[in-house]
């Protein structure tokens, strides 16, 4: 018999005054067995992209808090324009640290989740505060950007020079990176076909 699934989703501010989308998945019938908080990849989202994710792991009896960064997903800001990777690690943690403090979540373990950037972001995150976490599930980390996708370094030399003058330009020459990073056709075209998902260039 599958567990029941409570679905919730809120808005938040961050400290910089941007409004970010925050969702959870609650096994709706009984105490959580622990926490598990998402931390998604570089365009990606929480509520669509990993919801599957969510449902299962609810399903199994645990707790799970999915939040979109600033820019992504149904976040404001400029899409998919990171100004400084702090301010993502910095926003998951506060939002992640005031649901843990919560009453009915005070004993419990927290674990993080982290896909591809999500990856780093859930390592930075356990670098911050090493001792609040029970541990971290990795998948696909973005440990470092591969060679392999990498822009010519006189290219990268040059976009460095120029990085202050023009940061939001969607000018990054790279693969596509769906292609890329999914392998499988028919999650290409589910992840094409999702709206909140950045498809364009990353910027620069």
């Amino acid at each position: 018999m599958k567990m029941e699934v409570e679905y919730q989703e809120e808005y938040i501010r961050n400290s910089r005054g941007v409004q970010l989308f925050t969702c959870r998945w609650l096994p709706s019938s009984s105490s959580p067995l622990a926490l598990v908080f998402l931390c998604h990849g570089y365009g990606m989202e929480c509520s669509g992209f990993m919801r599957e994710c969510g449902v299962r792991l609810a399903r199994a009896g645990y707790a799970v808090f999915g939040i979109d960064y600033e820019g992504h997903g149904r976040s404001k800001g400029s899409r998919c324009y990171i100004k400084k990777f702090e301010n993502i690690v910095n926003d998951c943690y506060n939002f992640f640290k005031s649901v843990s403090v919560q009453e009915e979540y005070r004993t419990k373990c927290r674990f993080l989740y982290g896909e591809s950037m999500g990856g780093a972001v859930a390592l930075l995150l356990h670098k911050k505060d090493p001792t609040f976490w029970n541990g971290a599930i990795l998948v696909a980390p973005m440990c470092k950007i591969s060679e392999k996708v990498k822009p010519h370094p006189v290219i990268v030399n040059i976009l460095t020079q120029v990085v202050d003058v023009i940061p939001k330009w969607k000018i990054v020459p790279t693969k596509d990176v769906i292609d890329a990073a999914f392998k499988d056709p028919v999650k290409r075209e589910q992840i094409r076909s999702n709206n909140l998902i950045y498809q364009d260039k990353p910027r620069l």
